[in-house]
Parts: structure tokens; sequence; C-alpha cells
């Protein structure tokens, strides 16, 4: 039954551009869904199916969320693996979310210049 939660979770565009980005490493929803152009709702319902199939985990720093990969799942379906490694660079809409993710990562944002972001944004 998880294999084929699983399968469901990675059957999703948008999900699969999640699991595409956190392979650099934890990112808050925050940071997810800037760098995905998305909104929270969408990052969240999406995040929270990806945990149901165990792909993603999280944990808390300060008062943010952050996920990542669950490597042991990645670890335990080398399929997975082998998709995350070698499969995701070839599809040219993942290669676009990674150039936004670096791109997001050199101007230096996070959870927390984001957050000022908006509220600028709202005044």
């Amino acid at each position: 039954m998880e294999l084929i939660q699983m399968l469901k979770a990675l059957a999703d565009d948008t999900r699969i551009r999640i699991i595409n980005i956190l392979r650099e490493g934890a990112l808050c929803v925050c940071e997810i869904e800037d760098i995905l152009n998305i909104t929270q709702s969408n990052a969240s319902r999406h995040l929270n199916k990806l945990m149901n199939a165990k792909l993603v985990t999280y944990y808390k720093e300060a008062k943010f969320v952050y996920y990542k990969i669950n490597e042991d799942t990645i670890n335990s379906y080398p399929f997975v693996k082998e998709l995350l490694n070698n499969e995701l660079s070839k599809i040219d809409n993942l290669n676009n979310d990674y150039d936004n993710l670096k791109n997001f990562k050199k101007q230096g944002l996070s959870c927390e210049t984001l957050v000022e972001k908006r509220k600028k944004q709202d005044n």
C-alpha cells in the first residue's frame, strides 16, 4: 500500500516540481511557493500528500516549518532515487524551477526576507 501511495504522489506535476527543488535541501512553504510561483494553500496541500507518501519530512525552526526529502524512503526505493538523480533534469519545466531556486538563493532570499517583503507589499 505504501508503494501505491508513493506512486500516486509522484504522479502529479506540482508534487514533482516540489520534489525537484527539495533535492538541493530543505525549504519552507513560503520559499517553495515563491520559487514555483504557486499559492501557499496549493504548496501545503501538495506537501501534505508528499508527507503522507513518506517522500518528504519536515522540521521546525523558530516559527518556520522546513520540508526536505525523506532520505530513508528514497534509499528504500531505488527507482525513486534514480528518478530524482537522473530523470528530472531531462524536463525543461523542472530545469526552469531549478534555475529559479538558484536565483532565489543567489539573491539571499529566505523565509524571513519573504515575510518582510510581503509585509511591505501589504502596506
